[in-house]
C-alpha cells in the first residue's frame, strides 16, 4: 500500500509539473493527497496558525495544513510553492513550524520551477518515504557487531569499518569510477582495521553511487543520504535526544537537516549551483596554490574583509583571480571564498528553515575551518564539527545496517 503524503500548496498542483510529481511519487511508493477546506474556514485556519498572507492562495495553503491534521492516514507532508516567491517562502516556514508543533510527521519543502529536475524531486520524496517507513530502524543509537559503511559520494568515496560502536578503520578517496573507488576505499579501510572481508558481518551503502555500488558489494542495506547523514551526525556528537540542525556540504551538493531525537524530520537539499559546494573551494585552493586542507587555515589569517562579486562557481573564480591580480592578500581572498560558500548556503537554504541549536557541521567541507567560522558569524552561535565529521554518511549507514 502506498504511503499517503499531503501535498500542501498554493495551487501548484494545477501547474504543468504535477504529472512529474505524481509519476515520481508512484515510483517511490507515495500517494500524494490534497487536503481541502471550505473557503469559509480559511480565516479561522489563519488565526489558528497565527499568520495571514497577502495572497489568497497562500492563505488557502495554510488552511490545507490545518485540514491535514484531521486525517490520521497522512504520514508526511510536502510543502510546495513557486520559485522566488518571497511570501511563499515565509508561509512554508510558518507551516513547517506549525506542523512540527502539532505532530511528529516528517515535512519537506520544494520550490516549483518551470523545468524541475526529476532527480532532485526523486531524492526528496525517496528521503521522505524512508523517514516515514523506516523510523524504527532510524531510532538506533549504537552500532553493534562488525559492520562496514560505504558512502559513495559525487566527489569522494568514504568507507568506515565499525566494531561495537567504534571506528576501527577508515578510508577517504576521490570518486572516479564509483565501483573502483569503492573497492579501493574498502580495501584501505579493512587494512587500517587489520581485518579481512570475511570478518565483516554486514555492509551498508549510501550516497549518489549507492545503487551501483550496493549491487556490486551485495549490500545488506541501501539507503538515501538524508536519513543516513542525520543519523551519522547524531552518532558522532552523541545527540540522540532533543532537537538539532545539521549542515552537510559535500563536493557537489548540500543538505540542511532538522533533527528531533536523532532522526531527520525536515530537510532542504541543493543550492543555486556548484558555487556553494566543496568543488568551488577545491578550485579556489588550486588558484591560491594551497591544498584544500590548508585553505581554511589561510582564511583564518585574514584581517581585511573582501567579497567575491558572484555566487556562480565560474564567475566566483573569475572574481577571485581578478582580486589576486589587484593585489588583495591571499588570506583575504581565501576568507572571501569561504564566506561566499557559507553565505550562499545561508541565503538559499538556511533562511527558509528555522535552525534549531545545536548546529552540527559535517561533510568534507566541515574540515575547512574558515567555512565553520563564517557559519558561526552568520548564525550567531557555535557550530559543532565532530571528530570524523567527513565520515557522517559512512558512520550512519554502518550503524543502521547493524540493526537488521
Amino acid at each position: 500500500m502506498a504511503t499517503r503524503v499531503a501535498q500542501i500548496s498554493c495551487g501548484t498542483e494545477y501547474s504543468g509539473m504535477q504529472w512529474i510529481l505524481n509519476d515520481i511519487a508512484d515510483q517511490v511508493g507515495i500517494e500524494l493527497v490534497y487536503p481541502e477546506m471550505e473557503l469559509s474556514q480559511v480565516e479561522s485556519a489563519c488565526d489558528e496558525i497565527g499568520f495571514r498572507a497577502e495572497s489568497p492562495g497562500l492563505n488557502m495553503m495554510m488552511a490545507r495544513a490545518v485540514s491535514m491534521l484531521k486525517d490520521p492516514s497522512i504520514k508526511g507532508a510536502l510543502l510546495l510553492t513557486c520559485f522566488r516567491c518571497a511570501e511563499g517562502t515565509v508561509v512554508k516556514d510558518v507551516i513547517r513550524r506549525f506542523l512540527h508543533e502539532r505532530t511528529d510527521i516528517p515535512v519537506i519543502a520544494y520550490s516549483n520551477v518551470e523545468k524541475p529536475k526529476e532527480i532532485e524531486l526523486y531524492a526528496r520524496l525517496e528521503a521522505l518515504k524512508t523517514l516515514i517507513t523506516r523510523k524504527a530502524l532510524l531510532m538506533r543509537e549504537r552500532q553493534e557487531g562488525t559492520t562496514l559503511g560505504v558512502d559513495s559520494g559525487s566527489s569522494t568515496t568514504k568507507v568506515v569499518v565499525m566494531k561495537e560502536n567504534d571506528i576501527v578503520g577508515e578510508a577517504w578517496l576521490p570518486t572516479t569510477d564509483p565501483i573502483r573507488s569503492a573497492d579501493e576505499a574498502i580495501e584501505k579501510a579493512l587494512a587500517a582495521a587489520g581485518m579481512k572481508e570475511q570478518e565483516i558481518e554486514s555492509i551498508g551503502v549510501t550516497g549518489h553511487g549507492r545503487e551501483l555500488v550496493g549491487e556490486h558489494v551485495k549490500a545488506d542495506l541501501n539507503l538515501e543520504e538524508v536519513s543516513v547523514v542525520a543519523k551519522g551526525a547524531a552518532l558522532l556528537t552523541g545527540r540522540h535526544k532533543g532537537e538539532a540542525s545539521v549542515i552537510d556540504i559535500g563536493g557537489m551538493n548540500n543538505k540542511l537537516i532538522l533533527m528531533r531525537d536523532g532522526i531527520a524530520n525536515s530537510f532542504s537539499l541543493g543550492g543555486i549551483c556548484g558555487g556553494s559546494s566543496g568543488r568551488f573551494l577545491e578550485v579556489a585552493a588550486h588558484r591560491l596554490d594551497v591544498g584544500i586542507s590548508e585553505l581554511g587555515q589561510l582564511a583564518l589569517k585574514s584581517h581585511e574583509r573582501h567579497e567575491l562579486q558572484s555566487y556562480c562557481m565560474v564567475f566566483g573564480i573569475q572574481s577571485l583571480v581578478v582580486s589576486l591580480a589587484a593585489g588583495v592578500k591571499r588570506e583575504d581572498v581565501a576568507a572571501a571564498a569561504c564566506r561566499s560558500v557559507a553565505e550562499q548556503v545561508y541565503e538559499t537554504q538556511i533562511q527558509e528553515m528555522e535552525m534549531r541549536p545545536p548546529v552540527i557541521f559535517v561533510g568534507g567541507v566541515s574540515l575547512i575551518e574558515g567555512v565553520k567560522k563564517e557559519f558561526e558569524q552568520l548564525l550567531g552561535t557555535d557550530v559543532i564539527v565532530p571528530p570524523n565529521s567527513q565520515y557522517a554518511g559512512a558512520v550512519g549507514i554502518a550503524t543502521l545496517v547493524s540493526g537488521l
